[in-house]
């Protein structure tokens, strides 16, 4: 089981209005696979170009290493060294902050969503919101 672009599209679409309705600054969202591949990605007007491999790389690092990257950053201040060899491993790709959140059914990891553009704690909540109106569970971390 795996993520599906319609699926993938309503998450970011919830992630963009969630975004607007609060009124935070321009966001990147994106989802990946179970594989970390790219499923779909919305970078809004305003935003920088380096936001959607920002966002990439949450969404990523969370897939590569089966866990939230709430749960990485929190590694990555007690063992930097082993999240630094781990995103060297991954030719960069892991960004270990906030804001990378795997998407569960039924208890499996289908994707990923990585969303950056306000602080990490609202991008992990818009995260948060969208999978779970999507019926699918969250998992931060």
């Amino acid at each position: 089981m795996t993520i599906e672009l319609e699926a993938a599209r309503s998450m970011i679409d919830s992630i963009l209005a969630g975004a607007r309705a609060k009124n935070m600054p321009p966001m990147t969202a994106c989802v990946v696979d179970a594989a970390g591949d790219l499923v779909a990605l919305a970078r809004e007007d305003g935003a920088s170009p380096l936001r959607p491999k920002i966002a990439h790389g949450k969404a990523n690092g969370a897939i590569a290493m089966g866990l939230g990257s709430r749960a990485l950053f929190e590694r990555a201040q007690q063992q930097p060294y082993f999240i630094e060899a781990m995103n060297a491993l991954s030719d960069g790709l892991m960004v270990p902050v906030p804001g990378g959140v795997l998407i569960r059914q039924d208890g499996r990891i289908v994707g990923a969503v990585g969303i950056t553009g306000a602080s990490s704690d609202d991008d992990e909540a818009l995260a948060v919101a969208a999978i779970e109106k999507a019926g699918l569970q969250a998992d931060c971390g």
